[in-house]
């Protein structure tokens, strides 16, 4: 996957670059009659690679049809050992294979890895058609799975407030109500339908800073992009799947390219990991009912691209790598997202 690429930046386009993959493998550490699941296939990368390293199998999962039907020309090669389905990675649970227990009820077989890839690929943000883009012309579409309401059916019927609130929320933009302002006055008398439209109406809101490369539609397209794809939603979702299928010992990695997608990961594996939350020390203690721990985190700080794989591959910029290993301790209660 990949963040939204600066403005004027057309490197890399319709080119899959698995990001800090040396280090996706080495902490997954395949190994020969191993189970894994590839939660977000995207081109393929990390499957492949897997499969390259030992003699394994992997279980691929995308909720993107075309990245489905792209996996024809990859499958073969692996015969058997690579199976991609069309799902949310929250639903990995349910596509891994079942074993029957005693009472003759169905549990998902654990796994010995799980990897996910958090954001938008390269070939989504790449093809016009989707909508993703504020760089080329298209569709207000953004959607990730070919059902559910576009970006356009959002900003074309959704109240001022409730646009302000998506595009400040999840794309952490400053001048968000007068953005929405300007989109509720302008779609009385013209809906949008096309990207660069909506693009336009927002540079002209907030302006071209000299000192910003990135286009001022960045944060408004990732706003609208994450909101229609319930992305950090499927990622608290995905993460509590991943901890119900993972073996004691099995290794959790996750990939994320931008604030909102990582603090999600940390909050989730911290607790789970012993950390207690820190809490304000002007507010009444508490005591608070932990879980036994069913993670060891990897590595405390997120790992990060190597100025040689950023100057290689741009859009890698923003990645963080956090990775843990499953404890023998039972999946802490679902909570919500």
């Amino acid at each position: 996957m990949t963040p939204d690429r600066p403005a004027g930046s057309r490197t890399h386009a319709h080119r899959h670059i698995p990001v800090l993959l040396a280090e996706v493998l080495e902490a997954l550490a395949p190994a020969a009659g191993e189970r894994f699941i590839d939660a977000t296939f995207g081109a393929g990368g990390y499957s492949t690679a897997i499969l390259d390293r030992a003699d394994c199998t992997v279980l691929a999962l995308d909720r993107d049809p075309s990245a489905v039907r792209g996996a024809d020309r990859i499958t073969p090669r692996y015969r058997n050992r690579l199976t991609v389905v069309e799902a949310p990675f929250s639903r990995m649970a349910e596509f891994a294979r079942v074993n029957l227990d005693r009472d003759g009820e169905s549990r998902p077989q654990q796994v010995d890895g799980v990897v996910l890839d958090i954001g938008v690929s390269s070939m989504q943000l790449d093809d016009p058609v989707r909508g993703f883009s504020f760089q080329a012309d298209g569709p207000l579409d953004m959607r990730m799975a070919a059902e559910g309401p576009t970006a356009a059916d959002f900003v074309n019927t959704a109240d001022e407030a409730a646009i302000a609130d998506v595009i400040h929320a999840l794309g952490e933009e400053r001048r968000s109500r007068a953005i929405a302002r300007a989109i509720t006055a302008r779609r009385t008398a013209q809906p949008f339908i096309r990207t660069l439209d909506l693009a336009d109406l927002v540079a002209r809101v907030v302006g071209r800073r000299r000192d910003d490369p990135r286009h001022p539609a960045t944060r408004t397209f990732q706003a609208l992009r994450i909101h229609v794809n319930d992305e950090l939603g499927e990622l608290a979702r995905g993460l509590a799947a991943a901890e119900r299928v993972l073996r004691p010992g099995g290794r959790l990695v996750v990939v994320t390219f931008h604030s909102l997608e990582d603090r999600i990961v940390k909050q989730f594996l911290g607790p789970r990991s012993g950390k207690e939350p820190q809490t304000s020390r002007h507010l009444p203690a508490r005591s608070i009912k932990f879980e036994a721990p069913s993670f060891r985190l990897v590595n405390r700080r997120p790992l990060t691209p190597s100025k040689g794989e950023q100057e290689a591959n741009p859009r890698a910029r923003s990645a963080r790598l956090r990775a843990a290993i499953r404890t023998a301790a039972a999946a802490w209660p679902a909570v919500p997202d």
